[in-house]
């Protein structure tokens, strides 16, 4: 429901629909990359293509919203900014509220050992760890749930030490990705979608042969 994720935020950061409203957090797991992104890619060769996953997940939403034909969907992708530069919505705070993986923050660390160093927190799903994505929002303004029960995230990471090394691979070694791995994982990105994502943005046409 959108009033779990207003409940638990700044006025500035609400959604503007009433707090019943029905929503779905949307995630992309790791085989998005070869079942949905590289057909999409191969598809979409011809056309111009600005920023391909999120021209990806763009395409696929707006098929998703195509099979609701009589219902109103409202869709919000992780990547918009608003005109203040506030993210249209906050993805991981969505996705914990959901149920869909954990947010673990600086909160949840007891012995905070950073003094005034800046923590960001950082979302963990019990099957993928990080190897994860969370891409957007589908809210049904129509239709409202009054009798939908919340379920809290899988605290998959539930001792201080092990929340304190994510946090830590996660701020200061994000780029080498081993915050993704802190739980046994079902399923990580393929050799290839790692490449992809370490590459800089703007050299990432010549890796899928756009260029």
């Amino acid at each position: 429901k959108v009033g779990w994720y207003n409940d638990v935020l700044q006025p500035a950061f609400h959604l503007p629909y009433p707090d019943d409203t029905l929503a779905f957090v949307v995630l992309s797991t790791p085989s998005m990359f070869d079942k949905a992104f590289k057909p999409f890619i191969n598809k979409e060769r011809l056309k111009i293509i600005r920023d391909p996953v999120d021209q990806c997940v763009s395409h696929h939403l707006s098929r998703v919203k195509e099979k609701f034909p009589d219902q109103r969907v409202d869709v919000m992708f992780d990547y918009e900014i608003l005109p203040s530069r506030k993210p249209r919505f906050l993805a991981q705070t969505a996705a914990h509220v959901a149920g869909a993986a954990y947010y673990y923050q600086r909160k949840d660390v007891k012995l905070d050992p950073w003094g005034k160093e800046k923590i960001y927190g950082v979302c963990i799903h019990p099957k993928y760890g990080g190897w994860f994505a969370i891409r957007g929002l589908l809210l049904f303004p129509d239709i409202q749930v009054l009798l939908l029960k919340q379920s809290a995230p899988i605290d998959c990471v539930s001792t201080e030490e092990k929340r304190i090394e994510l946090l830590e691979q996660f701020n200061f070694h994000w780029k080498d990705g081993r915050y993704r791995d802190i739980i046994e994982v079902k399923e990580r990105y393929s050799e290839e979608q790692k490449a992809y994502f370490a590459t800089p943005p703007a050299e990432r046409f010549r890796l899928l042969g756009l260029t």
